[in-house]
């Protein structure tokens, strides 16, 4: 039995001219048929049905999806009430596709194919493009200007990536460079992920893609500041943070002591909680157990920012954490939302 739903087929790029055409019965199950034409510049492109519904619902209790002519495709659940039909077989160029879908489903406007992840020359180039929307979304510390204008997004092989921020330290700066798989191209995807409430994998999957094409079309930018935050492990230890490129608020505080160092580099914010519970093994091998850590952000394996309560603040104290006082972590705790870069350096 299929719920009463609320159906967005959401359109990432291209409109594909779908049409609504008359209902049919199939399988004992009322079904409405919808036809939808693929162009033949988006036939290598893994186009996606996304539904979402009005009630949470499961991808296994969804009847089959049967495509004319035959494209093999899949459920996949992307959040309680969002489901997607992915075509996992190849497509042909300027074909009309048809497929079922229950009555009770509706379309706001039209039911479309969604033109995902494009599957072009090198991995360098769909990178190039993942920098491309997520700089025009804001969610990267650089802008980019196309070199030639478009009503739909599409990657720019001229386009111009410009830094936003040249105030930001060149820790950041320096682990930038097109085309490749750098954390800083890293932290905006999971930013972007986890505002548009997808699973925050730092990968960019076909929904990843979807949403990122739809938030461009949308003009749907990021609502937060760019954030950045640099812990130096120099006498005395210190915490800056960055708020779109300028100098919010600088801190004591203190890293990991020698046999539980804080490791140096540079990671995205994973998780984060008000309030929680730290637990683990002191160096000795005994257990320790601290309810009520306030302001937490875990960016790297167990190490986060948080606060906690020392005598004194400037030096290597913790089990590889970055502690500082309670009304410090107060200020930092909401400028490191999840996909936040963390640097800490010695």
């Amino acid at each position: 039995m299929i719920r009463r739903l609320r159906l967005a087929c959401t359109l990432a790029g291209v409109l594909l001219g779908s049409t609504l055409v008359p209902s049919l019965s199939a399988a004992g199950v009322t079904m409405t048929r919808v036809a939808a034409t693929l162009p033949s510049t988006l036939a290598a492109n893994l186009p996606v049905l996304r539904l979402h519904f009005s009630v949470p619902t499961k991808a296994r209790k969804l009847p089959a999806l049967v495509i004319r002519p035959a494209l093999a495709t899949q459920w996949q659940q992307i959040g309680p009430r969002d489901v997607q039909a992915v075509a996992t077989s190849s497509l042909h160029p300027s074909t009309t596709y048809t497929f079922n879908t229950p009555t009770l489903m509706r379309c706001a406007k039209t039911c479309t194919f969604t033109a995902t992840r494009p599957r072009v020359a090198s991995v360098s180039t769909n990178l190039t493009w993942e920098a491309q929307l997520l700089a025009e979304l804001n969610y990267l510390p650089l802008t980019f200007t196309p070199g030639t204008n478009q009503s739909t997004p599409s990657i720019q092989v001229n386009g111009t990536f410009t830094w936003a921020y040249p105030n930001l330290p060149t820790t950041l700066s320096s682990q930038w460079r097109l085309g490749t798989d750098n954390i800083v191209l890293q932290g905006a995807l999971r930013t972007f992920q986890s505002q548009s409430n997808i699973p925050v994998t730092g990968e960019a999957d076909a929904t990843t893609w979807s949403d990122l094409l739809s938030a461009v079309t949308a003009k749907r930018v990021d609502p937060v500041t760019y954030n950045y935050v640099e812990v130096s492990e120099s006498s005395p230890e210190t915490l800056t943070l960055y708020v779109a490129g300028h100098v919010k608020f600088r801190a004591l505080v203190n890293t990991g002591i020698s046999v539980a160092p804080t490791a140096t580099g540079t990671y995205p914010v994973f998780s984060r909680f008000v309030s929680g519970t730290m637990s683990g093994t002191n160096p000795d091998g005994t257990k320790y157990v601290d309810p009520g850590i306030p302001w937490i952000s875990y960016f790297n394996g167990g190490d986060a920012l948080h606060g906690f309560l020392r005598s004194s603040y400037g030096y290597p104290q913790s089990l590889g954490c970055v502690e500082m006082t309670y009304a410090s972590a107060g200020v930092v705790f909401p400028y490191t939302p999840i996909g936040t870069l963390v640097t800490v350096r010695a």
